[in-house]
């Protein structure tokens, strides 16, 4: 069997997929360069461990099942005053995720916090961090279905190794007494163990609106917030402040295609006087 077959294989063999597709490619450059074969072999680990670190963190940032990708590039901070973006900042150099801290996003629907959570969680993830995305509905189904299926350790084994755990819309469904002894159980479990981020429209003092046992509500806020920086998110809903952003830039467009002469006769941009009320997920 030739060098130029035997090679490859044998790399791929010892897992180095990167140095197998670029070996060709380096050993050119550096004999045109007359490079010393240390460096050339150096050129070539060093671009493998880069390459692996590339996909490791795709891979984390496709594990972590986030819905849609956020990043704080793209959110407005003017919109909603009460948050400081200084905060934000210092929470995506992921400092609280070593100390196993949480996050609370606390505010009004609509106002930003699921962007904000997912846009630490794929901080976390190109940090190289271990992160899972939950709606709390889903994450309670999951729970009991692993638990009628004889197999709730396994998953709660699981749910400890990740480094952060997203969990959005706390508050937007009353739990049935069964589901909120799930969620108490795991919040009471990762405690200490690891990091939550954590979003609701609804005050902590109204919790036992959604878990309903106020015993059970006041022991599982003491867990989450004895380590917690509390985000508020005061203010007129974000998503629908983007909406009408967006019409009326679209109404102006539609307005200047139709009359490109800028004449008098131009029909005016739509109010939305008849938009009494919208509700957002």
């Amino acid at each position: 069997m030739s060098l130029d077959v035997r090679l490859p294989i044998l790399l791929r063999q010892l897992r180095l997929p990167t140095v197998a597709a670029n070996y060709r490619k380096f050993a050119q450059e550096a004999s045109q360069s007359r490079q010393p074969y240390e460096e050339y072999l150096l050129a070539l680990l060093e671009h493998e461990l880069d390459q692996r670190d590339v996909n490791r963190r795709k891979r984390r940032v496709q594990e972590a099942r986030f819905p849609v990708l956020r990043t704080l590039d793209e959110f407005d901070f003017s919109a909603i005053p009460s948050l400081n973006p200084g905060k934000v900042l210092e929470l995506v150099r992921g400092e609280y995720l070593a100390r196993k801290e949480n996050v609370a996003l606390i505010g009004a629907i609509g106002t930003g916090k699921t962007h904000i959570a997912i846009a630490l969680g794929l901080a976390a993830c190109e940090m190289g961090q271990r992160v899972r995305f939950f709606t709390a509905a889903g994450l309670i189904n999951d729970l009991l279905e692993a638990q009628d299926a004889h197999r709730l350790t396994k998953l709660e084994n699981w749910l400890m190794k990740q480094d952060l755990i997203v969990l959005d819309e706390v508050g937007f469904v009353p739990f049935s007494q069964r589901g909120a002894q799930m969620l108490f159980a795991f919040i009471s479990q990762k405690y200490l163990r690891g990091s939550l981020a954590i979003t609701s429209n609804l005050a902590f003092a109204d919790w036992t609106e959604v878990f309903g046992d106020a015993r059970l509500t006041s022991a599982l806020l003491d867990r989450l917030t004895h380590h917690c920086h509390i985000l508020e998110f005061a203010g007129e809903s974000y998503r629908f402040r983007q909406s009408l952003q967006r019409q009326s830039l679209s109404q102006a467009e539609m307005s200047t295609s139709s009359d490109p002469e800028g004449g008098q006769d131009r029909p005016r941009v739509g109010h939305f006087s008849f938009i009494k009320r919208v509700v957002f997920r």
